[in-house]
């Protein structure tokens, strides 16, 4: 009898098991971030997944654009036309615009939501709050969006359509992967919810 090492199969060990991140998770911000005054919505129990990181580089380049066009226009306007009234909206617009600059990061990481076992709970805001919870069976259509700078990011948004409109909720900057995992996720269960009524 030959000693071929490829003869006999290798003997397995147990292994370790290999820890499988949440699609869910991944490249997202560590933890929802709450305003700090005692009035403020609670968390509440339970796991909360939040936004990817990349969410916060997207607007930050679409508001810089945005930013760079209106004052590209009023200088435009300054010098061509002698138009100096065109700084008055478009002063207005920059404010708009570096304010919300200033407070992405922070708002980007307000932004979570939950799976809870007969709802999906979403929050977000520091200054103005709002947490909306979606039943399961009452999801209509569960849709998937994402712009060019979004696919160069690799994030998408997911919109949730329910019977009443105010209860609508768009979840934005998941991770591509992350949105269609919730999308199946939110499928399988409103449609066992469903056949459940």
């Amino acid at each position: 009898m030959t000693n071929n090492p490829e003869a006999t199969p290798p003997v397995s060990t147990p292994a370790e098991p290999t820890a499988h991140p949440d699609p869910l998770d991944e490249r997202t911000f560590s933890r929802v971030i709450e305003p700090r005054g005692a009035a403020r919505l609670p968390l509440g129990d339970g796991t909360w997944h939040q936004l990817a990181r990349a969410y916060v580089w997207v607007q930050i380049i679409s508001t810089g654009t945005m930013t760079l066009l209106v004052l590209a226009a009023a200088v435009a306007l300054q010098l061509w036309l002698q138009q100096t009234w065109v700084w008055i909206p478009a002063g207005i617009i920059l404010l708009i615009c570096l304010w919300s600059l200033a407070i992405t990061p922070r708002q980007a990481r307000s932004y979570g939501y939950q799976l809870r076992r007969d709802d999906l709970v979403f929050r977000r805001g520091i200054l103005w709050q709002r947490m909306v919870a979606v039943p399961y069976g009452r999801m209509q259509l569960i849709d998937i969006t994402h712009g060019p700078l979004d696919r160069g990011f690799g994030i998408a948004q997911l919109k949730l359509v329910t019977a009443a409109a105010a209860t609508g909720v768009t979840i934005p900057g998941l991770t591509q992967k992350a949105a269609e995992s919730l999308r199946d996720t939110l499928v399988d269960v409103a449609e066992t919810r469903r056949t459940g009524l």
